[in-house]
């Protein structure tokens, strides 16, 4: 049963996923982290927030979309900030490609959750 946002899937994966990343902006260079390191903090925190407050919204069916749209476009946005991380060589290929898989993953059940919204 669902009853906050917090249950959805999509909101427990964007958060864990949020949380590795930002465990791990510290490992890029120092000339890194206040450039790529805050725009994959920044990314990587606006999914599940843009989750959570679509949720609080999803009686108005604009406002739902509108936010889930966001959460979809940072899902994009999160896949080029890790590609550019990992072609520049600041983590490793493995750890980047299976963090990508994820976010692309990530995506595809927020449109879902978009098309289904009134199952919920």
């Amino acid at each position: 049963m669902i009853i906050s946002f917090k249950d959805l899937e999509v909101y427990k994966e964007a958060y864990d996923l949020a949380i590795i990343v930002n465990k791990n902006v510290n490992k890029l260079p120092l000339f890194e982290k206040n450039d790529l390191g805050s725009q994959l903090r920044r990314a990587s925190k606006s999914v599940p927030s843009n989750i959570a407050e679509g949720w609080a919204k999803r009686q108005f069916e604009k406002q739902f979309k509108l936010h889930l749209n966001s959460a979809i476009g940072l899902c994009n946005e999160m896949e080029v900030h890790l590609s550019m991380t990992r072609d520049l060589g600041f983590w490793k290929k493995d750890f980047c490609d299976s963090l990508i898989k994820r976010y692309i993953l990530l995506g595809g059940k927020i449109v879902n959750l978009q098309k289904n919204r009134k199952t919920y």
